[in-house]
């Protein structure tokens, strides 16, 4: 069951100069159980409203009253994916980076001040792990599809399944090489594709970093004030955007986008611009089924560690600490078997954490963490916690598609 594909991307990303990217365009065959809704698609920005209104109405759960059942959803997908290693070319392990809503993979490697932002060149050029980042299925240079009862949580959970065990057999042909340890990655609902996979297939990855995260959203109303405070309309209507089909939503103004994502007075305004202009929409049916995700113990036994902003609005309803010990520390419930569990909170940012002034203390806090607890991210060691040198990295060129990534 396959819709309107994106246009397939292959061309090799620019250099820095500790490390090799390029963008790869993987076929994925997945399988879920979607949910069959009783939900219109919306059409004019006054229906996305009132999808909103009705889906966080308190007391009342939407997605349960307009489900209906449910349906297999199977099919072939074309995912956009960029994979980074140091130029030795000699990483032991691979992380494997989820985005959220709201954004596309170049999430994880900010072009912002000459990349001092990304994630990927932290990783790769301080600490020798290979990077593997991918837009979600139905965003951005992937596949997009119908917005309702298709492009839902679960077949993006078995998307992210197949392009892991995609990279420990070793059949992606531009990368080259089988790797027995990947580890997982995920920001906001990324981290909630990253429970499900390993709650489902609790062997399938070495150790996870649940970013923006945390099980309690709903009970500090973080949730409505995500979708009601995103100021979403159809994203159709934004020019940059025009090609998806009715169902995708997007924030209408970057202060709505600083709202969902922003700590007051940590940020560059020129990145909250960045962010808004390179933004990504969210389906009808992810946010009918994003609820599920993490709704069950998950048994996963390795190294977990859970990294979320202090002001965090989705997860934390803009106070990590309303919660004893905190909010992130308590989803450690619904983990119990985690290996040397750890949930770090990052004073003065907000869920947007990669866009941040703190941004640093977060690269280092999970990559630390992996070192620690998997393994150091190259077979020849690495500098493991210096940010010295960041200026002047590579651009990932071969962008292309919708234009709203950063250039």
């Amino acid at each position: 069951m396959k819709f309107t594909s994106a246009a397939a991307i292959a061309a090799l990303s620019g250099l820095s100069a500790a490390r090799q990217c390029q963008n790869i365009t993987v076929e994925v065959d997945v399988s879920a159980r979607n949910g069959v809704f009783n939900q219109t698609t919306p059409v004019t920005n006054i229906d996305v409203t009132n999808f909103l209104l009705n889906l966080v109405q308190a007391g009342k759960n939407y997605s349960a009253a307009t489900l209906e059942g449910y349906a297999t959803v199977s099919g072939k997908y074309q995912l956009a994916t960029t994979y980074c290693e140091p130029d030795s070319g000699n990483a032991s392990t691979v992380q494997l980076l989820t985005h959220g809503i709201g954004f596309d993979r170049s999430y994880w490697d900010l072009s912002f001040n000459n990349y001092n932002y990304s994630y990927s060149c932290e990783a790769v050029d301080q600490y020798g792990f290979a990077t593997f980042s991918w837009d979600r299925l139905g965003i951005a240079q992937s596949q997009h599809g119908e917005a309702v009862n298709e492009i839902q949580a679960w077949l993006e959970v078995d998307a992210l399944r197949a392009l892991t065990e995609q990279l420990r057999n070793g059949s992606i042909a531009a990368i080259g090489k089988k790797y027995e340890k990947v580890v997982h990655v995920g920001h906001s609902f990324g981290s909630q594709h990253t429970y499900a996979l390993t709650a489902m297939y609790p062997g399938i990855s070495d150790g996870i970093a649940l970013t923006g995260f945390s099980q309690n959203g709903s009970a500090v109303c973080g949730v409505p004030e995500f979708a009601l405070g995103g100021a979403f309309i159809q994203a159709n209507t934004v020019a940059a955007l025009s090609d998806y089909p009715n169902g995708y939503l997007a924030s209408a103004t970057p202060s709505s986008v600083q709202v969902n994502f922003f700590s007051p007075g940590a940020f560059d305004p020129k990145i909250l611009a960045l962010a808004y202009s390179t933004g990504q929409p969210v389906t009808v049916g992810e946010l009918l089924t994003f609820g599920g995700e993490t709704g069950s113990i998950n048994h996963f036994a390795g190294p977990t560690i859970i990294v979320t902003g202090e002001r965090d609005t989705p997860y934390c309803g803009g106070n990590c600490y309303a919660l004893s010990p905190s909010i992130p520390q308590l989803a450690f419930a619904t983990i119990p078997d985690a290996k040397n569990p750890q949930a770090v909170v990052i004073p003065n940012s907000g869920h947007g954490l990669n866009l941040e002034y703190s941004h640093p203390l977060t690269y280092k806090t999970i990559n630390d963490y992996f070192v620690q607890n998997v393994g150091a991210g190259s077979t020849a060691g690495s500098t493991a916690g210096s940010n010295n040198g960041r200026g002047g990295r590579g651009g990932r060129g071969g962008r292309g598609g919708h234009g709203r990534g950063p250039q």
